[in-house]
């Protein structure tokens, strides 16, 4: 499978958005590409236990988007990236997060902590970027 998706109940973020999301960062950073197929409603529903309608719903959107398209009988598949001249900067960047983390793990800082830590600090960046 190409993408494996993950649900989050403590993000506040509706499971059918959690879904676009996940494949909206795949799609950006190149994980997924033109003509992958993603799982099938049936796997998503029995990977995460939730309704079927959640699942659709999610693939509508991203097929509204053109991002996605189903195939009758087939699959649904990727018909387009995100992907943009950025992208040739991402293993850089992913190697320096790495070593971020790893110094944020020794300094005793759990997954939410870092987190935490993370978004507080761009969205703080993000406002002095705007000001």
């Amino acid at each position: 499978m190409v993408i494996e998706f993950h649900l989050d109940a403590r993000s506040g973020v509706s499971p059918y958005l959690q879904l676009v999301q996940q494949v909206r960062h795949a799609l950006r950073l190149g994980l997924l590409r033109e003509g992958d197929r993603l799982p099938t409603v049936k796997e998503v529903v029995a990977q995460l236990a939730i309704n079927p309608n959640t699942v659709l719903k999610a693939y509508r959107e991203l097929e509204h988007d053109g991002l996605i398209a189903a195939r009758p009988g087939v699959g649904t598949f990727v018909t387009r990236t995100l992907t943009d001249a950025s992208f040739a900067a991402h293993a850089a960047l992913r190697t320096e997060l790495r070593r971020w983390l790893a110094k944020a793990r020794k300094a005793g800082l759990d997954d939410e902590s870092i987190e935490a830590l993370f978004m507080t600090t761009f969205r703080t960046a993000a406002q002095e970027d705007i000001a």
